[in-house]
């Protein structure tokens, strides 16, 4: 086996489910907040409004900061993993949104010590953003750098997988806690009970990482980087060499991400505010959409490797470009089939462009600024995309009293999406030693 070769079946699942572990905990932590933002920041952390609305549009201007904070943890992270390793950073991310989430669970409310609840809860939901940022590049690269040419799509998908695996686990706990507790009971206390159960499964998932090892692909370009001091890494490397991959990969993110926070995060707002659906039932129905969802993105995965991540991903962005004109009438119904069969749909349309997203982003960027790039392309665009949508979904919703520029906002952002596909390079099969090899090439030449 040469020192760059995919490591074999038995010891490529032991990394995927390694990097799975660790995404599931932190996925769950974070898209919990979610979830919370809706059922309870907005009651229990800010003042009373105007608007029942008013509440949970200050929780979500503090799901926002947690956007925020994700470019950062990507450039710190990215910066040291491309020096250190993947594999510890990744331990070190886990660690800190445990102690972020579970430290939420003991915030006093806002009728408690007042504005200093709001305050401990955006400085707490900053951390969660830092470490969730250099997280995701980590870890969907321990897989892409261990996975064989052909297959990395598929390979690559698992971690992109534990989101849904995250979302069904925090939903399972807040339903077991909302089925079994009063409203009232759930409010003053159950709530908390989801986020210091953190504590635990970072423990598991902590365990689980400290039998990996990075890619061999990734010790040769670390090789090759301590034999010259002209060989740059990290951010300011990856702007200098690589600005057409940042925007491409930026804009591949966008209409993706946008979608993913209006089907998961708003739809939740909209079902309680608008439907009047119950709590209970909305969570029931977002665990068989989670489900869904989890068993489509590997699938998904597995068709970029044989018919390639553009059209794939072209088809993901056109669909999704359409589901919010069809969606929230669906919900508008107050049927559960219906309101269950348009979030599945948004989440299946989502697949067919996140599922490619760690394959054709790892792709587009040498070994040796590979978590950097990877991790400014994906985090950044979260800010403009993910963290501005359920905002200015519940802002648009109280304007016009109507979905339909909710509808149009996710068109336009899959256009956006559309033209970054244009002008991406389709990589599938594609050797990441090669790629080394060429891009080390082309830099030589450039100074030629």
């Amino acid at each position: 086996m040469s020192s760059t070769a995919p490591s074999s079946g038995s010891a490529l699942r032991r990394i995927v489910f390694a990097s799975m572990a660790g995404t599931v905990v932190e996925w769950y932590e974070f898209f919990l907040y979610g979830t919370a933002a809706t059922l309870v920041f907005g009651k229990l952390f800010f003042p009373s409004g105007g608007s029942e609305l008013d509440g949970i549009l200050a929780a979500f201007v503090t799901y926002a900061v947690g956007f925020a904070a994700r470019p950062l943890g990507g450039v710190v992270f990215g910066h040291f993993g491309d020096r250190y390793g993947r594999k510890t950073l990744l331990q070190v991310s886990l660690v800190m949104v445990g102690v972020a989430t579970f430290a939420m669970g003991c915030i006093p409310s806002f009728d408690s010590i007042g504005y200093a609840a709001p305050a401990l809860l955006v400085t707490l939901r900053f951390l969660q953003g830092f470490a969730v940022g250099g997280e995701w590049g980590g870890a969907v690269l321990l897989v892409a750098e261990h996975s064989p040419d052909n297959r990395r799509g598929f390979w690559s998908s698992w971690p992109q997988a534990g989101v849904p695996a995250g979302n069904m686990l925090a939903t399972i706990v807040l339903l077991i806690l909302t089925s079994t507790l009063s409203d009232s009971a759930f409010l003053a206390w159950g709530w908390r009970v989801a986020f210091w159960l953190s504590a635990v499964i970072v423990l598991i998932g902590y365990y689980v990482r400290t039998s990996v090892t990075d890619a061999p692909v990734f010790k040769a370009a670390q090789a090759k980087l301590a034999e010259t001091s002209k060989t740059g890494y990290g951010v300011l490397e990856v702007l200098r060499r690589f600005p057409r991959s940042v925007l491409t990969a930026m804009g591949l993110r966008f209409a993706e991400n946008l979608m993913y926070y209006l089907v998961v995060t708003f739809s939740i707002t909209y079902l309680s505010t608008v439907v009047k659906t119950g709590t209970t039932t909305i969570l029931r129905l977002m665990l068989l959409a989670h489900l869904a969802h989890f068993i489509a993105i590997p699938l998904v995965g597995a068709l970029t490797d044989r018919v390639g991540r553009r059209p794939v991903y072209a088809v993901g962005a056109v669909l999704s470009g359409t589901w919010g004109f069809f969606a929230f009438p669906m919900m508008d119904s107050g049927h559960d089939a219906v309101i269950l069969a348009a979030i599945t749909i948004g989440l299946l349309f989502h697949s067919l462009m996140y599922s490619g997203q760690p394959a054709i982003m790892a792709e587009m960027f040498p070994t040796r600024i590979r978590y950097s790039g990877i991790s400014l392309g994906y985090q950044v665009t979260s800010i403009l995309a993910g963290s501005l949508a359920p905002i200015i979904a519940v802002a648009l919703l109280e304007d016009f009293d109507s979905s339909t520029p909710i509808a149009l906002y996710l068109a336009a952002a899959a256009v956006l999406t559309l033209v970054a596909v244009a002008f991406a390079r389709e990589t599938r099969g594609t050797s990441l030693a090669a790629l080394d090899e060429h891009f080390t090439t082309a830099q030589k030449e450039a100074h030629a």
